[in-house]
């Protein structure tokens, strides 16, 4: 058993744009291999999340049922939870639909514009929430990096700096919308 640490990486309802700017790193991947074992993520074929991972990087909004299940489950089997981009931090893209009722939503979606096969699915789609909030409106979140998405070397830097035991200071390291 290898004692390097646990870093998971979780998707919730994004667009998986932190996780391309997460692979985006590039050859310092493997500066991070060789700080921490990727235990969990949708970059590997890994099922089940881990008894326990030092540091999550969660992407993505709080969307529909499962989202909301899955990060509780995160959060508990987390030691160290990042919420990555905008997405995650403010709800960004998938809260634009809040103004809505969902099953107005759902009509727009796969009656209204669909041209074949007009009807709601009811398998495979988890049902969605009435609200897309961020991570932390659901669970305790100990770094929050902002970014739509963020920078590789921004995520390089938080990560690194988290695997070492310090807290990254994101001062001018990020924004909103970047």
């Amino acid at each position: 058993m290898s004692d390097k640490a646990k870093l998971a990486t979780v998707w919730l309802d994004g667009c998986s744009g932190c996780h391309m700017s997460f692979l985006d790193i590039d050859e310092r991947i493997l500066d991070v291999a060789a700080l921490a074992d990727l235990v969990y993520s949708p970059l590997v074929d890994l099922k089940e999340f881990p008894e326990m991972a030092d540091v999550t990087l969660v992407e993505g909004a709080v969307s529909s049922e499962e989202d909301y299940h899955k990060i509780q489950k995160v959060r508990a089997h987390s030691k160290i939870l990042v919420s990555l981009g905008d997405c995650a931090v403010t709800a960004n893209v998938p809260g634009m639909r809040n103004p809505f009722k969902v099953e107005d939503i759902l009509n727009r979606a796969y009656i209204e514009n669909a041209e074949i096969n007009q009807q709601i699915p009811v398998q495979v789609i988890p049902p969605l929430r009435k609200t897309s909030v961020p991570v932390h409106h659901v669970v305790d979140v100990d770094v929050a990096v902002p970014g739509c998405p963020p920078s590789a070397d921004t995520i390089f830097y938080v990560l690194t700096e988290l695997l070492a035991g310090r807290e990254p200071d994101l001062t001018g390291k990020t924004r909103f919308g970047i």
